[in-house]
């Protein structure tokens, strides 16, 4: 007699069908998964285009030190001065993208290819953007013994004594220096742009009286405006600053729309993974957002940014390089 259950024509036996699904599960148990390498597996380089003990450094240091904590890794922060940043912006662009190299990226990375012929890289093209970590503001600067009192002061005298005040700033091309040639095309007047070689020097030539005017970022100042040695006239900001809260800004001083602000924030070289991208940036906002953190960025004269995201920094890096190229066009400042 036939046994129906034998075989129908196109039918598997069903104890043939479940060992083949019992071969195939154990195949695939047996083939080795993917897996990511955990991040970071070792210590973090933040590459710093400054010397030692400028603001910038700082403020990487104060954050470095608790994102190491977060990140359960040390963070070793890495300066790299030459070039106005370029050689640390070019050591990061070439770096494996795995998460284990950091840029302070920077105003003047931003500015350099506006103001340099040639550079290795692109920061658009070569960098992921993680998110903007701070804010300098900018100040306008005398002597505590200048007869100028006011800005509106200096910018008559200006008119009326055209090429008789000198305006000073730092490096040719970086924020500073580009800030007073705003200042000079905003305010029509035939200032003397004097460029020093660094911040003390500029300082030192304002105290004295060899420019009647600086700018500068304002954390360097502050000492010295409370220590009654310089006059702050305006601070180039949408708002006054909290640790002078006498001082207008520019806008209430008589120019309107001139806002010059410096900043920092962290890159890392393009094709770095997403996630780590993400990780950084949580973390990153976690420890600006800290209250001793924000005190003492606060007490450097640095203003905290807490909300940020890579495609936010990235876009705001793009308007930054398309005013300050802008600003370079329009002074006639010559590539170096």
């Amino acid at each position: 007699m036939k046994d129906d259950k034998a075989g129908t024509p196109g039918s598997a036996c069903p104890a043939r069908r479940r060992a083949v699904l019992a071969a195939g599960l154990c195949g695939a148990l047996a083939t080795p998964a993917l897996a990511q390498p955990a991040w970071p597996s070792r210590p973090i380089r933040w590459i710093v285009g400054f010397a030692p003990g400028g603001v910038g450094d700082l403020t990487t240091r104060l954050v470095a030190a608790k994102l190491g904590m977060a990140l359960g890794q040390t963070v070793v922060v890495e300066n790299r001065p030459s070039a106005g940043g370029i050689v640390a912006a070019e050591t990061v662009a070439r770096a494996a993208p795995d998460g284990h190299t950091l840029l302070l990226l920077t105003t003047t990375d931003a500015t350099a290819s506006a103001i340099y012929q040639r550079l290795s890289y692109d920061i658009m093209r070569d960098l992921e953007f993680v998110g903007q970590m701070s804010f300098f503001d900018h100040a306008l600067v005398t002597s505590a013994n200048s007869p100028y009192r006011t800005l509106d002061d200096v910018i008559a005298a200006a008119r009326a004594r055209p090429g008789s005040i000198n305006l000073g700033s730092i490096a040719v091309g970086n924020a500073q220096h580009l800030g007073a040639e705003l200042f000079r095309s905003m305010t029509r007047t035939d200032l003397v742009i004097v460029p020093y070689r660094s911040t003390p020097d500029l300082l030192n030539a304002t105290a004295t009286g060899d420019v009647q005017l600086a700018s500068e970022i304002l954390a360097p100042v502050l000492p010295q405006a409370t220590g009654g040695r310089l006059r702050v006239l305006a601070v180039a900001a949408p708002q006054r600053f909290a640790g002078l809260p006498e001082v207008p800004t520019a806008e209430e001083a008589g120019v309107p729309g001139y806002v010059v602000r410096s900043w920092n924030g962290i890159a890392v070289p393009a094709r770095t993974p997403r996630p780590i991208v993400d990780r950084l940036n949580a973390e990153l906002l976690r420890t600006v957002a800290l209250p001793d953190i924000r005190e003492k960025m606060l007490e450097l004269g640095v203003q905290p940014v807490t909300t940020t995201t890579p495609e936010s920094f990235r876009a705001y890096v793009a308007q930054e390089h398309a005013r300050w190229s802008q600003v370079v066009t329009q002074a006639d400042i010559p590539r170096q």
